[in-house]
């Protein structure tokens, strides 16, 4: 955690409520250890979906697909959100929480490694959420960047690794050394881009928010 647990807990005791079956599924997530967003992060991609009333959003990493059905209660009805997920194991039971409880089919779920998939897209997106393997963010940026449209909104989650990107390369376990180099390169891209305006925030485990300029 890159934030005082007891803070976290105080700021996240506002948070809006969920609907019932979100909140089963955030359960069931912690009970299996699947990887969704956390109470902080859903607090600021509420406010954004709020504020800039995306029509066309994308999404990078499904997982069971909480994120994607919290983005669709946040959403107005016309919204469509597309979504890309590789992992086989957790395809199936996104596919069967979007068949009940996106009942006005909002939710297109894409099956396949996202460096293929994002190539055959054409956008452009309002909104782009990015929340897949984190060694991958820098690979998937230039399409990313592609498909973003002019005044658009990307998200990306988890950018501080757990507060490891603060760390020494050498005082980083061996094994994840490769996602905290890869995650370094994205976080400069994003800051260094004439294309992008980028602000990284100590929310959750860390997220940047770009808005494209060109």
């Amino acid at each position: 955690m890159i934030v005082d647990e007891r803070m976290s807990a105080f700021i996240n005791s506002f948070a809006a409520p969920l609907p019932d079956y979100l909140n089963e599924l955030e359960q069931y997530s912690i009970e299996t250890n699947v990887p969704i967003i956390r109470k902080e992060m859903q607090t600021l991609m509420s406010f954004l979906l709020k504020m800039n009333r995306p029509l066309n959003v994308l999404e990078v990493g499904t997982a069971i697909g909480f994120s994607s059905l919290f983005m669709k209660e946040n959403l107005p009805g016309e919204s469509k959100i597309t979504t890309i997920e590789k992992y086989e194991k957790r395809i199936p039971m996104a596919r069967e929480n979007f068949k009940k409880h996106d009942l006005n089919h909002q939710i297109t779920l894409l099956e396949g490694d996202a460096t293929e998939v994002l190539k055959s897209l054409d956008g452009p997106y309002d909104f782009i959420f990015m929340d897949a393997a984190k060694g991958q963010y820098i690979n998937f940026y230039p399409e990313i960047k592609r498909l973003l449209k002019k005044g658009g909104v990307l998200l990306s989650d988890n950018v501080m690794q757990d507060g490891d990107i603060l760390e020494s390369r050498y005082a980083v376990i061996r094994r994840n050394r490769t996602i905290y180099s890869r995650m370094r390169d994205y976080l400069y891209e994003l800051t260094h881009s004439d294309d992008l305006k980028t602000v990284i925030l100590p929310v959750g485990d860390g997220v940047t928010i770009s808005v494209k300029e060109k």
